[in-house]
């Protein structure tokens, strides 16, 4: 079957139906509705089979910050493909490329963390981190801290360790998951579940969970909290101003890890290189992922703090883990030139002072909608909460149709926002410009409209 060979989206839908399973779909549904065939992309926006012209407001997901169509990134895969296309990090071996771009991650990273273990995804990253937790806690000679305590609604990955450690109960309800070892808190999500308590006495008392788990657990049973700055996929869930003040006070009084998922924060997301830094934190472990390579190639990995580094390096021996794509040399190039972009365009410093003031104060004016109970936001991350009555904060009868139709509307009309249940989330590219920040705002009160019209509200 020839590649150059045209197809018609119909031959594609039927072609997708009849060989490929998506990620985190209902097939049967999908076989009827037939797939959506993106063929293009430029700078902010996408182009499907049928001509039509879409702004990614997700940066595909999460992950495309410097844009679509970056020649130097293409041309950086094809150098190194005819250099160097494939060689492993096993038996004492190592690449140039990866050498290089654990070398600049370390720069950018926090000054405690100087080492990287390259995986191939975000999931993969978190199956590294539970590992390498336990490893560490054997060789500190304390071998009952095994539990990791996530958090309900938390993200990390779909693998088996990845879905274990979120807590998203629709992954743990297929797979018998969690695995051993592994508990979650309460979220500290406010406009969700805060009730009548303030968003600061919320903030408090969510984390204060923490310190009653490691509390009924046992100190020298705990290895871990492993959290996500914000919770992406959760609903860019953004913790309350006392969340993490009071997370800090907790994890200064026990003996634990803190491991700090920053496969969508990191990389500028947030205005800083790292959420971490937003937050004013200091993690032993960053999953890493998504924003390393804009996308452009599958990588991930982990930043490793100087107290696990040390303990693996001085007193591990061998650490029985990896992967065959560790370190890819062509995922390497690709991330090495993502960086040097990020750093040279001043992109982290755009998002900061420019890009996410100029949308967090737009999306802002979405909570006059009367569909609109809520907008939250930072950096270049935002929610929109949907609900059929503003005072009370109270969802529609039936739980997420607001926001699929919503979700089908922007489709509809050129934009591209995910729905968590009947929370709108964004995410564009760090690249998106002040006007194209306005088309998306215009698009997204248009289908707003079109949304409460068909709730009939």
């Amino acid at each position: 079957m020839s590649n150059e060979t045209h197809y018609s989206t119909a031959q594609l839908q039927a072609m997708d139906a009849a060989h490929y399973l998506h990620p985190f779909t209902d097939h049967k549904e999908l076989g009827e509705r037939g797939t959506r065939i993106i063929e293009r992309a430029q700078g902010v926006y996408l182009w499907d089979s049928e001509g039509n012209q879409i702004l990614d407001g997700m940066a595909g997901l999460w992950c495309v910050s410097i844009g679509y169509g970056r020649t130097e990134l293409a041309d950086a895969a094809y150098k190194q493909m005819l250099e160097l296309p494939y060689y492993n990090s096993f038996f004492q071996c190592a690449n140039p490329p990866a050498v290089k771009l654990a070398t600049a991650i370390a720069e950018i990273a926090p000054a405690h963390m100087n080492h990287v273990f390259f995986t191939g995804s975000g999931s993969e990253a978190n199956d590294t981190v539970l590992r390498m937790v336990r490893r560490y806690w054997d060789l500190q000679g304390q071998p009952t801290k095994k539990t990791i305590i996530g958090r309900v609604n938390g993200y990390h990955g779909s693998t088996v360790a990845g879905a274990s450690l979120g807590g998203m109960s629709v992954m743990h309800e297929q797979g018998d998951l969690p695995i051993p070892g592994i508990v979650h808190i309460p979220q500290p999500y406010w406009f969700g579940e805060g009730g009548d308590m303030s968003p600061d006495e919320f903030g408090i008392w969510a984390a204060q969970q923490l310190e009653a788990k490691i509390q009924e657990l046992g100190e020298d049973q705990v290895a871990a909290f492993i959290a996500e700055p914000i919770q992406g996929a959760g609903g860019v869930i953004i913790p309350p101003d006392t969340y993490w003040p009071e997370i800090k006070r907790i994890l200064a009084k026990y003996d634990i890890l803190l491991v700090m998922d920053e496969v969508i924060c990191g990389f500028g997301r947030t205005g800083e290189w790292f959420g971490s830094q937003y937050y004013d934190l200091k993690p032993d472990l960053m999953p890493i992922a998504k924003g390393m390579t804009s996308g452009y190639l599958p990588m991930g990995g982990v930043i490793v703090g100087e107290r696990v580094a040390k303990a693996l390096i001085d007193q591990g021996g061998e650490f029985f883990h990896g992967y065959t794509y560790s370190g890819h040399p062509v995922a390497a190039a690709v991330g090495l030139e993502n960086l040097r972009i990020l750093r040279d365009e001043k992109i982290v410093e755009y998002v900061k002072q420019q890009a996410a003031p100029y949308l967090q104060s737009r999306i802002a004016q979405l909570a006059e909608h009367r569909l609109v109970g809520e907008v939250r936001g930072v950096g270049l991350l935002g929610a929109i909460e949907l609900v059929s009555d503003k005072g009370t904060r109270a969802r529609f009868a039936e739980k997420g149709a607001a926001g699929s139709i919503c979700r089908d509307m922007c489709v509809r009309n050129g934009l591209v926002m995910r729905a968590v249940g009947d929370t709108m989330i964004m995410s564009p590219p760090l690249v998106i410009t002040t006007a194209e920040i306005d088309e998306m705002v215009t698009k997204i009160w248009r289908c707003l409209d079109l949304t409460a019209e068909q709730l009939g509200v």
